[in-house]
């Protein structure tokens, strides 16, 4: 069983690796995709018949342990149980009729191979939540997969709106980061050594003795419900998924109708045990559920386009869903989740032929098939509708058409704060800023002097300039090259606050750096390349699509981001694990800002790769002909003066 486990995971990093070394040549891809699929799919059907051969367990099963020291261990965690079992079966049907469909659906496209290899690292990122044995390593395929999502949303990206909703994901995403992170950090603080997810339910079998305090357990029930609302575009966060059908059709389907828009149900169906202990929480995951519901299926009836409409019903399914965890029928769950895959997955995919398929029902229903055009009010049921005023029912209609304004509600009240704060801080002159900087540690170094306190307390200070500098590069839309070291010097100042919080923690602290500085440093270089003739402070709101006219650098910048914000492939993934497990032993309050800071800078690491390698080659020239334009008018000469 084991060997079969380990195969269904790799086999799409296998396709992946493959797909990775071959030419452009479509064929060939396609024979890589076909054959990779389909050995996974045998691999996966053949470990669910010797599971099921042997009782249906509970199966735990550690590879190996990646890191280990004093109290720490990161060991490469599996687990397969029924809810494993039941998401592994939905990957390996639905992949696989993604695979054949996009093999002739995207014949011809310049993004062939491109996408291909974003479905498998997302397919390799899914089965790894699926079969993750504990948090941390749910949290390396958590990462993977939002990654993907940002990828192929943005898969057309010589149009500007799919990059900008592509931005607009990997954002929500990274705040729902702040909730796994700290939950994960909370695991390690409240459990010890049975952060296990097989280990979750025995803790909780005494009601008399919970194994932590009622307000330990609240808050890491809230933020394990943040990261799942986020996943699963729940209230407050319901507007993303509508905006992330920009992809190919295969994307959407796989990603927002099917697969992608369930993990966060399976976040709660893994730590069930841990948000379900007291009747609050229960009642908060309901309550979310009905919210979501309500807005979502008012939302719905005023989409313009089927896409759209899919992902409002795909969100009111999954919101029906929160509410029957809440009341605990987690098996209809898990029959509901296979029957909403599969259906939102059959819709997308036939979406883009939706007459023609409209057509085949009237033949096949042997009768008149008319449809409607349904006015501005038919969006509610006729019966309500008639019991309602005039007046509410055209505030419900102007409700639905914007969507409950949640995107400016999230927007108000999450982002714009952090960036008037960092523009605050960009608006302030360097050297007041080094002079701040340099007061602070003279400030504090009089109190240690004079109070005789321990030096761990230095690391209030550095905690607060890291902050600053991730808000500093969260504002900054001017110059890639500030971001990017704003973003490096937030990361190591975090490493040496956790180095003034424990100092025999140097070693863990020099793994962090490890993935850290060469990212940052490499970044600092293929930007210098890329930037070597552009201006881009004149400009900086223009897409460079680089992707098309530097590839090979693209492609630097790209692993220069994902080694920057600690992505499962650097060093400094395991290294932010150890920060977090040092400031739980040492000084708690630290988590919030290294998390914070963390996400932050992942956000803005992605609008700089964003910026300089999406969009159309010849949007910087029509923006520069814009702003000529502009500039001509506003002095009043020739056009042809401003050059």
């Amino acid at each position: 069983m084991n060997g079969l486990l380990l195969t269904s995971l790799a086999l799409p990093l296998l396709g992946f690796l493959l797909i990775f070394l071959t030419d452009r040549n479509e064929k060939k891809i396609a024979t890589i995709s076909f054959w990779c699929s389909h050995v996974m799919g045998l691999s996966i059907i053949a470990l669910l018949i010797v599971w099921a051969l042997a009782g249906f367990p509970n199966h735990e099963y550690e590879w190996f342990t990646l890191y280990e020291t004093g109290d720490y261990s990161f060991p490469i965690l599996f687990y397969l149980d029924r809810i494993g079992a039941v998401y592994l079966f939905c990957v390996w049907a639905i992949f696989s009729i993604i695979v054949k469909y996009c093999r002739v659906y995207l014949h011809r496209e310049s993004g062939y191979k491109r996408f291909f290899l974003t479905i498998f690292g997302f397919v390799f990122g899914l089965n790894l939540v699926i079969l993750s044995g504990s948090i941390d390593i749910l949290f390396a395929g958590w990462e993977i997969v939002g990654i993907a999502s940002f990828l192929l949303i943005a898969f057309y990206r010589h149009r500007a709106q799919p990059v900008r909703n592509a931005l607009r994901a990997y954002t929500i995403y990274r705040f729902c980061d702040i909730g796994l992170l700290l939950g994960a950090w909370m695991s390690h603080l409240l459990f010890h050594e049975s952060q296990h997810f097989s280990q979750l339910a025995d803790l909780f079998n005494n009601p008399a003795m919970p194994p932590a305090g009622y307000a330990s357990l609240l808050l890491v029930s809230t933020l394990i419900l943040i990261a799942a609302s986020g996943k699963s575009a729940q209230f407050p966060f319901c507007f993303w998924l509508p905006r992330a059908m920009e992809g190919p059709t295969p994307s959407s389907a796989i990603f927002y109708g099917a697969l992608s828009v369930h993990l966060g149900v399976f976040l709660l169906l893994r730590t069930t045990p841990i948000w379900s202990y007291y009747y609050s929480t229960r009642f908060s995951v309901f309550m979310i559920g009905l919210l979501t519901v309500i807005v979502a299926s008012i939302s719905e009836k005023t989409q313009s386009n089927i896409k759209g409409q899919i992902a409002y019903a795909s969100i009111t399914q999954v919101g029906f869903m929160f509410m029957e965890l809440a009341l605990g029928l987690e098996s209809l769950v898990l029959i509901h989740f296979l029957g909403n895959a599969f259906l939102r997955c059959y819709q997308l995919l036939v979406s883009p032929s939706i007459v023609a398929h409209l057509l085949r029902v009237e033949g096949s229903a042997d009768s008149d098939f008319y449809i409607r055009n349904h006015s501005r009010f038919e969006f509610l049921p006729v019966s309500l509708r008639n019991t309602l005023p005039e007046v509410l029912q055209n505030t419900l209609y102007v409700f639905s058409l914007q969507e409950g304004n949640l995107e400016l509600l999230v927007r108000s009240v999450l982002w714009n704060p952090l960036k008037r704060i960092g523009a605050t801080i960009n608006a302030l002159n360097i050297w007041l800023k080094l002079l701040y900087a340099l007061g602070s540690f003279a400030l504090v170094g009089l109190i240690i002097v004079a109070a005789s306190i321990n030096t761990k307390y230095l690391s209030i200070p550095i905690s607060v300039l890291m902050v600053l500098a991730s808000l500093s590069a969260f504002s900054q839309k001017h110059s890639p090259f500030k971001v990017w070291n704003a973003i490096g010097l937030s990361a190591i100042l975090a490493g040496v606050a956790v180095w003034f919080l424990n100092p025999a923690a140097w070693f863990d602290v020099v793994i962090f750096a490890s993935g850290i500085i060469p990212a940052w440093i490499l970044g600092i270089v293929v930007l210098a390349k890329l930037l070597k003739n552009d201006n881009f402070s004149e400009s900086p709101f223009a897409y460079r699509a680089m992707a098309e006219t530097q590839p090979k650098l693209s492609l630097l910048l790209f692993l220069s981001f994902l080694g920057l914000v600690g992505f499962p492939i650097s060093p400094a993934f395991l290294g932010e694990d150890l920060l977090l497990s040092h400031a739980s032993n040492h000084a708690p309050w630290f988590a919030l800002p290294i998390t914070v800071a963390f996400v932050i800078n992942g956000i803005a690491a992605a609008r700089v790769f964003q910026r300089l390698c999406m969009g159309s080659p010849t949007e910087l020239n029509i923006m520069t002909e814009e702003l000529d334009t502009k500039v001509a008018l506003s002095i009043k000469i020739p056009k042809h003066h401003t050059a």
